[in-house]
């Protein structure tokens, strides 16, 4: 059974900075490195798009694991941003990774050659919705995926914000009950 309101305190100042700054920063920090480490030696075939299937299928798994995580935790707030931390850099990297495979692929697919660091800038001005032009998508199967991207990216902003937000609330209106 949960602690009433009343018996439930914050985090010692310590540990609340560790589970909303540093976890968060470690998490995208881990994402990036795994990022940059991983081998580019995919070749384009059915079996690469079952893969990218497959992650963003983990994209929704993690985000029901999280959910069940905000509902269970006693600091659903820190527990969402945490959430936040880890959803949103997962499926940018892996649409980041996408690029750069499919430019190493199918050359000219983008207006430039796109290294790792290119491409997590490509991924992350799409997402901001910004497109600074400098790099854009060429190829048809290259401007398929940012297409995927981009309906991907107003279901994480519209939906899976919501989905978290509302897990927080009603994990604290629990809470109070």
């Amino acid at each position: 059974m949960a602690p009433g309101p009343d018996k439930l305190t914050p985090p010692p100042r310590g540990q609340f900075f560790l589970l909303a700054v540093v976890r968060p920063l470690a998490t995208v920090t881990v994402l990036l490195v795994i990022y940059y480490v991983l081998p580019a030696d995919r070749r384009l075939d059915t079996w690469t798009l079952v893969q990218l299937v497959l992650e963003l299928v983990l994209v929704v798994a993690v985000i029901g694991w999280q959910v069940r995580r905000i509902m269970r935790s006693p600091y659903p707030a820190i527990q969402g941003i945490q959430a936040l931390a880890f959803v949103i850099p997962l499926f940018l990297v892996i649409f980041a990774y996408a690029y750069y495979v499919l430019e190493h692929e199918l050359a000219q697919s983008f207006t430039k050659p796109l290294t790792r660091t290119d491409a997590l800038y490509f991924v992350v001005a799409v997402f901001a919705t910004v497109g600074f032009g400098d790099i854009a998508a060429v190829s048809q199967a290259a401007r398929l995926l940012v297409i995927i991207q981009m309906v991907g990216d107003l279901l994480l902003l519209g939906g899976v914000l919501r989905v978290i937000v509302t897990a927080v609330q009603r994990s604290r209106a629990g809470r109070r009950d």
